[in-house]
């Protein structure tokens, strides 16, 4: 049997780091015009870009895959449910705080850095709006056409008084090729991250011992499992107080870039 010598190439960075989370996400930076080409990943029902759903601030957690968007068994979801079958205020409020998130992953290789390859950008519901209208736009049409696409720029600006950074995308007027170099191309869309190896999602028992922690006292280590000696909750049980108040998720999720 002939040897594999991709599989052995992307082992090889496997082992030697090249594969990690750090290496293959791209963020753009504050202040700094970016020039990308989004491909599109491959095998996704004819969609360009692949959505993930994430619990946030939930402890010093900052970010946990929901396995409820797999079909498997979430002691998140499960408390989710069980809070808005309560019918409180209280317990209303408390689900809000806990409703997943979702971020949205394109393939992109960034201008001046090809030697790096296609990277994974991931984005918030705002980029995603504005990616989606661009496409639908028949000036532009498929912007991750190897042969035919268009490169997007990136901004991210924050105004005075502002919390968050804004981000905004525009695409060149101009078709362009990914790269002139067939061999190339062939290379990068053959080679796009798969987004299973770098996320997935903690065990169910895990993720009810964070929960857990994290009802009992919202600053505990909620990573580490423990509630700092405080009795746990079961997320089989409707919790209908909370001890303190919470940020609001919607506000503290605001192009959240720090997975």
């Amino acid at each position: 049997m002939a040897i594999d010598l991709d599989a052995l190439r992307k082992k090889l960075a496997q082992l030697s780091g090249q594969n990690s989370r750090s290496n293959l996400m791209w963020k753009p930076q504050k202040g700094k015009e970016s020039v990308v080409r989004l491909l599109s990943f491959p095998d996704n029902d004819g969609q360009p870009f692949k959505e993930l759903w994430f619990y946030y601030n939930i402890g010093n957690n900052p970010g946990l895959l929901t396995p409820n968007q797999f079909g498997d068994p979430d002691p998140i979801q499960e408390l989710i449910n069980k809070l808005r079958s309560d019918d409180t205020k209280e317990s209303y409020e408390l689900a809000k705080k806990l409703y997943p998130k979702m971020r949205s992953f394109a393939p992109v290789v960034v201008r001046g850095e090809e030697d790096r390859g296609v990277r994974l950008w991931s984005f918030g519901k705002t980029v995603y709006q504005e990616l989606l209208k661009i496409m639908l736009d028949s000036d532009f049409g498929d912007i991750t056409d190897p042969k035919a696409g268009f490169d997007i720029k990136v901004n991210v600006t924050q105004q005075p008084g502002k919390l968050y950074a804004e981000t905004s995308v525009r695409a060149r007027p101009k078709s362009t090729p990914l790269c002139e170099d067939k061999a190339k191309i062939t290379e990068w869309t053959g080679n796009i991250p798969d987004l299973g190896n770098l996320y997935s999602p903690k065990s169910y028992e895990d993720l009810e011992k964070i929960i857990n922690a994290w009802l009992t006292d919202p600053d505990a280590e909620a990573s580490s499992g423990t509630s700092r000696g405080a009795p746990t909750v079961s997320t089989k049980e409707v919790v209908t107080e909370k001890k303190t108040s919470l940020e609001d998720l919607d506000d503290a999720f605001a192009d959240l870039e720090k997975l």
